[in-house]
């Protein structure tokens, strides 16, 4: 049996396709073996060859010779059966280099065209293939429109039936990452390190930039002459505000930095639990805590560090106390109490507070946990009597 154009047919494949003559003429071959087999006893071992021109032959082989024992009704039937098997392996060898190309993109940023929306995301082409853009994977907030090309991040690639599977984000903090590698040519020279990433998608990221060169800022060299380089990457997230922040080996001048654009004027630091109580001017208070308390709580996810804020009036009056960050339903769970009961409790103690979501005084905060904590301890024979 001969195929007729054949070099044609694998160059058209492999044009249209993507798929190598290598991997299309072993797919005919054993398209061809699967067409004959069951004229042959099991277990032969029998060999296709494929000329160059495209001349079929079937090969019975044995230990000291081989015999040609292509079928004299090769032809039609030969051909309906290898046309099934070429498409069916035709189609597994796409998937498989499908896969293969996507796998190497893990971890990596591409461009896709956004479709339309669909299953509460969107379809997305990455070209050869077409992908969901979850709810879960969006940038809270961001509306996307048909035909816009938007860059992804690939959080994993993974084998099914239908092909691979590429699952992308917006909101994974790897794309900020991979977005300055892109626009900063110093993080790809060595030059620059992003050390540490904190974000919260749609609203604010912040970056820990090392610089290894005495002679490039950390900070100027991410921006770019006139802010160019930052502008394209706050651009891509749809205006996300970002922090650079300059990073340090020693904990007070990281955790300062973190804490930017509010200036801190003390920090004390305990190394066991690694906590830093950070005193910042009272006019500078509500800059360090930030909208929602976002600016501290990023600076905290940064550094590794938990931060107590503190008032420098306070410190003044000899009496610096932490900012509170616990909430009333927060420490009623702790103190397996009904957050109506502890607003109650509360209001008894003299404090003023309105819902469970409202933040406990920090002095009321200091006398409850003691109480809790005397409360569990066991029972000494000195006390029993």
């Amino acid at each position: 049996m001969k195929i007729e154009h054949f070099n044609e047919m694998l160059e058209e494949i492999q044009r249209e396709r993507g798929i190598s003559k290598d991997g299309l003429v072993s797919a005919i071959k054993a398209s061809f073996l699967s067409a004959v087999k069951k004229k042959f006893a099991e277990g032969e071992n029998l060999e296709c060859r494929i000329s160059d021109e495209g001349e079929v032959r079937i090969f019975r082989v044995l230990e000291d010779k081989e015999e040609d024992v292509t079928p004299h009704d090769f032809g039609r039937f030969a051909a309906q059966t290898a046309k099934q098997v070429i498409i069916q392996r035709l189609r597994e060898a796409e998937k498989t280099e499908s896969f293969d190309e996507y796998a190497k993109k893990q971890g990596e940023l591409v461009t896709g065209i956004v479709q339309r929306r669909e299953f509460g995301g969107y379809l997305v082409n990455l070209g050869r293939l077409e992908t969901i853009l979850t709810q879960a994977e969006q940038i809270p907030g961001e509306l996307l429109r048909e035909k816009d090309h938007v860059k992804f991040y690939v959080v994993e690639v993974k084998k099914t039936s239908k092909g691979p599977l590429v699952i992308i984000s917006r909101s994974h903090p790897n794309l900020v990452r991979k977005l300055f590698e892109m626009e900063v040519p110093e993080l790809k020279e060595g030059v620059l390190e992003i050390k540490a990433l904190a974000r919260e998608p749609g609203k604010r990221t912040k970056i820990a930039i090392l610089s290894r060169d005495q002679n490039v800022g950390a900070v100027g060299a991410c921006v770019g002459h006139m802010g160019q380089r930052i502008q394209n990457i706050i651009r891509e997230l749809g205006q996300e505000r970002i922090d650079i922040v300059e990073w340090n080996d020693k904990p007070k001048t990281y955790i300062a930095n973190a804490l930017s654009p509010a200036k801190v004027q003390k920090i004390e630091l305990n190394e066991t639990d690694k906590t830093a109580r950070v005193w910042v001017a009272e006019k500078e208070l509500s800059l360090a805590i930030g909208k929602e308390g976002q600016n501290v709580r990023l600076a905290v996810k940064l550094t590794g560090w938990k931060i107590d804020l503190m008032s420098d009036e306070a410190e003044k009056k000899n009496e610096a106390k932490p900012i509170s960050k616990v909430k009333v339903h927060e420490l009623a769970k702790e103190l397996d109490l009904a957050s109506s009961e502890l607003i109650a409790k509360l209001r008894t103690m003299g404090y003023s507070v309105k819902a469970a979501n409202s933040s406990v005084p920090q002095e009321a905060l200091e006398k409850l946990r003691p109480a809790k904590e005397e409360e569990a301890k066991p029972e000494t024979e000195e006390s029993k009597n």
